[in-house]
């Protein structure tokens, strides 16, 4: 009898776990099973694997092989188990040196010709590995450089198996030498990090005229990380202001960074560490499980709440999405992260991100009080904007009602701030916020995440201030939550000015920001 250990990893949602291997060869009628909640693609490794070693000169041993995958009462699914299935096995008959393949993590999916193959979800794998204190993580090589973007972890990259052999047994080196994660991470093809796009690569914020108010509440939104609404007739730039908002927002830091970067390995290949923040704007046809996130089979997937995690959503034409699909955004506002749950499985999912709303005045798109005839009648106005119920809309930071900016969008002698000039001063803004927190011995919370008690105690604002706030929450203008909320929008116009703490001034602003306009009417 012969026992030998390897270690793999299963992807669950946008999380990792790992799993170990192991092989048993014992007497008895030549056969392989593999137990441990497996499903279809994971029991299918059983003919992958004899393939795989027999095409790479390897032998496969007569014997009776059980292979088992702990924990068993977590659900195996896909093909990234075949790399450490295959390596046990051969550990176990005495082809690999069984050290060697049970200090690593082997994430990779085996072709019947030998070659190694790679899995979605490399940079989700390589931070579990890294955090269950693996140094060493085995993949096919065009995921090396991937998952070398997470730091404190030797990235072995090989294009087959009988490769792996020859590294296991110290014949030859890997194809890309196991390579420190800061290293990588800077040489790895597209990082983000090291390169803005050029010019015309991305939208700019000179592109738009004749909305300097919309775009200056763009910028407070950005250094607080507030949610914005905006209403206003089709053709007024609300789509346009919208896709800008990520253009002035900073680099991401390296633990969103990593966080984003590992959401997105799940879904599609990602070149190096991403760090600029995201951007999502689904079609408001989309669906519940499309927007916050479903899954079937025991597998869950990522909506679109957690693919803008660190980044912006754009609900375009907010109006038209279904009810149900704007209650379910309610939650993750709030708490910053969705929870995925059905019958065979629940799943956590980070989704902190910047939520901007967009819609017509109402169904012709006319009824914005400007002269111009609605064609709507006066119940369909009203039960046209109110798809955006209350409770929604008081988690809204800034409102803005959009007028026709006129003749202004062809005044020639204005010269219009760029993306880059805008976001310099939020990257200051946002500077002097972490310098307040530091001074305080606060944790590192943005303007838009700070606690109610912080904002009532450390935080308050000028005396002045405070009762302009109790007045309007008394006269029935605020709710207790859209008090807090306009706090924290007004420290952020404090951080913009660099003002030291919000007074009449910034608490007005931000109650002007937070009045909507239309969204009000």
């Amino acid at each position: 009898m012969a026992l030998a250990r390897a270690h793999g990893v299963v992807i669950h949602g946008v999380q990792a776990h790992l799993v170990e291997v192991e092989a048993h060869l014992s007497s008895g009628l030549p056969g392989m099973s593999i137990v441990g909640l497996p499903d279809a693609a994971v029991g299918e490794a059983r003919d992958r694997v004899r393939a795989a070693v027999l095409t790479s000169g390897a032998r496969w041993p007569q014997a009776r092989i059980t292979v088992g995958l702990s924990p068993a009462s977590l659900h195996k699914r896909g093909s990234g188990l075949d790399l450490a299935i295959a390596s046990a096995v051969l550990a176990a008959d005495g082809q690999l040196p069984a050290e060697a393949v049970a200090s690593a993590v082997l994430f990779a999916e085996l072709g019947l010709d030998g070659r190694v193959r790679p899995v979605r979800g490399t940079v989700v794998a390589a931070v579990a590995a890294a955090r269950a204190g693996r140094g060493r993580l085995v993949v096919a090589a065009p995921s090396a450089a991937e998952a070398a973007v997470v730091p404190g972890l030797a990235v072995v990259g090989v294009t087959s198996l009988g490769q792996w052999s020859r590294v296991a047994v110290g014949a030859e080196p890997a194809l890309d030498p196991p390579t420190d994660g800061a290293e990588a991470r800077s040489a790895a093809p597209g990082h983000e990090g090291t390169r803005r796009p050029a010019a015309g690569e991305e939208p700019d914020l000179a592109d738009v005229r004749g909305q300097a108010e919309a775009v200056a509440a763009l910028e407070v939104a950005a250094v607080g990380g507030h949610h914005v609404a905006m209403i206003g007739r089709p053709g007024v730039g609300k789509t346009m202001l919208a896709q800008r908002l990520p253009t002035i927002l900073p680099d991401l830091d390296d633990e969103d960074a990593l966080t984003v970067t590992a959401i997105r390995s799940v879904v599609a290949d990602v070149p190096g560490l991403v760090r600029r923040p995201p951007f999502q704007a689904p079609h408001h046809t989309a669906t519940v499980p499309a927007l916050v996130g479903g899954g079937r089979g025991g597998q869950p997937s990522p909506g679109a709440v957690t693919l803008a995690h660190g980044g912006v959503l754009l609900l375009d034409e907010a109006a038209e999405f279904g009810a149900s699909c704007l209650e379910a955004l309610r939650q993750p506002l709030e708490s910053g992260t969705v929870t995925i749950a059905r019958a065979g499985f629940t799943a956590t999912m980070p989704a902190r991100f910047q939520l901007v709303l967009a819609a017509n005045p109402c169904p012709c798109g006319l009824g914005d009080g400007t002269g111009d005839a609605c064609r709507c009648r006066s119940t369909d106005r009203r039960r046209y904007l109110a798809r955006l119920s209350g409770p929604l809309l008081d988690r809204v930071d800034i409102r803005l009602a959009l007028r026709a900016p006129g003749r202004s969008i062809w005044a020639l002698d204005a010269v219009p701030e760029t993306s880059a000039e805008v976001r310099a001063r939020v990257v200051a803004a946002r500077a002097r916020g972490r310098a307040r927190c530091a001074r305080l011995d606060l944790p590192g919370l943005g303007n838009g995440e700070y606690p109610g008690g912080l904002l009532r105690g450390l935080l308050a604002p000028s005396p002045e201030a405070t009762t302009l706030l109790g007045e309007a929450v008394a006269a029935g203008r605020l709710s207790a939550r859209g008090a807090d909320r306009a706090l924290r929008v007004a420290w952020s116009v404090a951080d913009l000015g660099a003002v030291a703490r919000p007074g009449l001034p910034e608490v007005g602003r931000a109650l002007a920001l937070r009045d909507g306009g239309a969204l009000d009417g």
